[in-house]
């Protein structure tokens, strides 16, 4: 069954909602039928008939667009919001009171009060609400996770992760760069620059890997590009529960980086050790022994490969495996595996982060229970 999905923003010019296009699109589970593709009318319909999507579903208003779709015996099986963060609460708690569910990119919303309120009516509807934390959809990734739930490196006790960007080294913002122009504004990225932008996926990769809850945090944000007003650099101290300790370092500043994330966990009778731009490998050391290099599809019990082992899985397989598991839950057929997902309490968790960490830094840096 193909479920029909319709996306509010990435028109003309966006980056992600081509991402969230082309993932939706891999496993042949759904397809793009509706939208309120730009807030310009004109723009709106051009992006649509790029796309293909009949003139009458192509809308320039989200509110319309889901009171319409909603009353359709044809309407869409759930909305994707690929729009800046400060859309994220409004776009969403529409589309959630007509009963559509929602797939949404993160960070869940701008603000942690948006983020409470929006996990309060998704609870109150019923209506899931997914966020794509893209990182939790690699196979290797969701193989350590199982590793650590069944004890392969004893208790947890340190996380580190690391998420390393340079494309924000320079005044890019200045050039009016899109991309750029809106992760530095407060007002449509939210109080939090770099720590929501890369250190949501920071944070989310450390508690869904060790299935450890967060306590608290002690962090430093920075902006280190001159007249910039969001942090653009941040070093995050973490407590989590069961004694476990962690630290993050997320930055868009750090030359010769272009998607650094990896994580290395130390636990009471081994290690593991992950690296976003080698996905496909995972190191796996028991305490005292040589080091293992495990390599997907290589007989392990994590998701399982869509191509053969040898050929490289990617960012867009990761990002479809989570539209796969979408449409299994929207389909009434499960998580697989369970809690893969994140979910409305998970994105509130992220913004829980990301407001600890600012009181934190403005406070010069004390510990915030997260």
């Amino acid at each position: 069954m193909t479920l029909k999905l319709g996306m509010v923003g990435g028109g003309q010019g966006a980056f992600i909602g081509g991402v969230h296009r082309m993932a939706a699109r891999l496993d042949g589970r759904w397809e793009l039928v509706a939208g309120a593709l730009s807030s310009d009318p004109a723009r709106a319909a051009a992006s649509a008939a790029e796309l293909g999507i009949a003139p009458d579903r192509s809308y320039s208003d989200f509110a319309e667009m889901a009171l319409a779709e909603a009353s359709r015996p044809d309407g869409i099986d759930a909305v994707a919001i690929v729009t800046p963060n400060h859309l994220h609460a409004k776009v969403a708690a529409a589309f959630l009171r007509a009963g559509i569910p929602v797939i949404c990119d993160k960070p869940m919303t701008a603000t942690l009060a948006e983020a409470e309120e929006l996990a309060a009516l998704a609870a109150e509807t019923s209506v899931p609400f997914v966020l794509t934390q893209t990182y939790t959809g690699y196979p290797m990734v969701r193989e350590a996770r199982r590793m650590i739930a069944e004890g392969a490196i004893g208790a947890v006790r340190h996380v580190q992760v690391e998420y390393l960007q340079d494309w924000l080294a320079g005044p890019v913002e200045q050039s009016g760069q899109k991309q750029a122009v809106w992760r530095t504004d407060p007002g449509l990225s939210g109080e939090g620059g770099c720590i929501a932008d890369i250190g949501t996926h920071a944070v989310n990769l450390a508690t869904f890997v060790t299935g450890l809850g967060l306590q608290a945090v002690l962090a430093d944000l920075t902006a280190f590009e001159p007249g910039r007003r969001l942090d653009d650099n941040a070093a995050v101290f973490l407590r989590f529960d069961g004694c476990a300790k962690g630290m993050i370092w997320a930055s868009q500043i750090t030359p010769g980086t272009k998607n650094a994330l990896r994580f290395r966990i130390a636990g009471e009778k081994g290690g593991l050790a992950w690296d976003q731009e080698n996905p496909d490998l995972l190191e796996f050391t028991p305490l005292g022994e040589t080091t293992r290099l495990m390599r997907r599809g290589d007989g392990l019990s994590q998701t399982p490969s869509r191509i053969p082992s040898g050929h490289p899985e990617g960012y867009l397989e990761a990002f479809a495996t989570l539209y796969a598991d979408a449409a299994d839950l929207i389909e009434g057929k499960g998580m697989a595996p369970a809690g893969a997902l994140a979910m409305a309490e998970d994105g509130l968790a992220g913004m829980r982060f990301v407001s600890a960490c600012v009181r934190s830094s403005e406070a010069g840096g004390v510990w915030t229970p997260a």
